[in-house]
């Protein structure tokens, strides 16, 4: 019997599956058991509970408002607020110049081709750390002072302090207002455009949520909601008021936006140039012009080609904002870092860090996944 066993191609398949499974589950084990061991030979503690503790340290800039005496926990997610924030304007402004890179490599004419030709040569072989570096120096050293500010536009100036722009006050009903308004503009544009199916959304459900956000909009409405325009204005040394971008953010966003629009420029003109030749003759001998036949014809089928390596570029997008602890802009890496120092708790905080990281990036791969299966190629059987 055992030997009519160790015959059996499956079985000793499943057998050496199940003793690589176990081999992996025994060293795990080991390195948990291991490492608690040696961390409480230090004296250093070893829970997640250190999360809802005071952070005592400030956050110079956030999306979503912080203060020093919030716990462990809220700095994260404040960090995490700025991470998304971040890779979600360099996707767009990137994926944006990228297109516009990328038709221009494809000119016929030669000055414009070989600019883009140049720009994409030379962006894509300079380290990214090396762009950053390079803008942030930029931003602290050849614009002015506070007091010698340029003024190009009311209530907008720009020096070595950062970008200050006219802002808008708000408090919590103002915002309820807006952000009510703008998800009921998003389900009415979905209903209108007929995609509702498509998305999973019925227009009888798509109807009775723009009713509800309606509602709620005019029920927040009724209370004493207010909204101020603050302007930005020169008291002592600095400016107070309005909205002020870093030159830290800045250094930050061109870094990402032009390195990354450098390879969205060559996915862009691959998947153009990929389309049959036919494809261009058929949209002329219709009477399309050049533009139509581009963006009616030969774009959709370009876009199955360019949607893979687009997934790719969007991830590394959101894992090259780590980086922007070169430049000091206090994203997700950056924060997790400072509770370290605070807390040594490493382990725990590397863990999160890497968790959150994954997730991010498996939302990104999910959501390009699932339009990649929309524009995808369907064939009769």
């Amino acid at each position: 019997m055992i030997t009519a066993l160790l015959d059996n191609r499956r079985f000793r398949n499943w057998c050496g599956q199940a003793i690589l499974l176990g081999g992996f589950a025994a060293l795990l084990v080991w390195l948990v058991v291991n490492t608690k061991a040696n961390l409480n030979a230090r004296g250093i503690r070893v829970g997640f509970d250190f999360l809802f503790r005071q952070a005592n340290f400030p956050i110079s800039e956030s999306v979503l408002p912080y203060n020093p005496s919030d716990p462990f926990l809220w700095a994260y997610v404040t960090g995490l607020g700025n991470t998304l924030f971040i890779s979600v304007l360099a996707i767009f402004f990137s994926t944006a110049l990228g297109v516009v890179v990328g038709l221009a490599r494809r000119s016929k004419h030669p000055l414009t081709s070989g600019v883009a030709g140049v720009f994409i040569t030379t962006m894509r072989n300079m380290p990214l750390i090396v762009h950053l570096l390079f803008w942030y120096a930029l931003a602290t050293t050849m614009l002015p002072a506070p007091r010698q500010a340029f003024n190009p536009l009311p209530g907008v100036y720009l020096s070595l302090r950062g970008l200050y722009l006219p802002s808008i006050e708000m408090d919590r009903p103002a915002a309820l207002i807006l952000l009510a308004l703008v998800l009921a503009m998003i389900v009415v544009s979905i209903q209108r455009r007929g995609i509702a199916r498509s998305v999973g959304l019925n227009k009888r459900y798509a109807t009775v949520a723009w009713t509800a956000l309606f509602g709620v909009a005019i029920a927040v409405t009724l209370s004493n909601a207010s909204a101020t325009v603050s302007m930005p204005g020169m008291k002592g040394f600095n400016f107070s008021g309005g909205m002020r971008l870093s030159p830290e953010f800045a250094a930050l966003m061109l870094g990402l936006i032009i390195y990354t629009s450098a390879f969205i420029g060559e996915i862009v003109r691959g998947g153009i140039d990929a389309v049959p030749l036919g494809q261009w003759e058929a949209g002329r001998a219709v009477g399309l012009s050049e533009r139509h036949t581009l963006t009616r014809i030969v774009i959709p089928q370009a876009m199955r080609i360019i949607i893979p390596p687009m997934t790719s570029q969007y991830l590394s997008t959101v894992k090259n904002t780590t980086l922007a602890l070169a430049v000091g802009y206090p994203e997700l890496g950056l924060v997790v870092g400072t509770v370290i120092n605070q807390t040594g708790q490493a382990i725990e905080s590397i863990t999160l860090l890497l968790a959150i990281f994954l997730t991010i990036s498996i939302a990104v791969s999910a959501l390009m996944n699932w339009y990649n299966a929309r524009v995808a190629l369907v064939e009769a059987r």
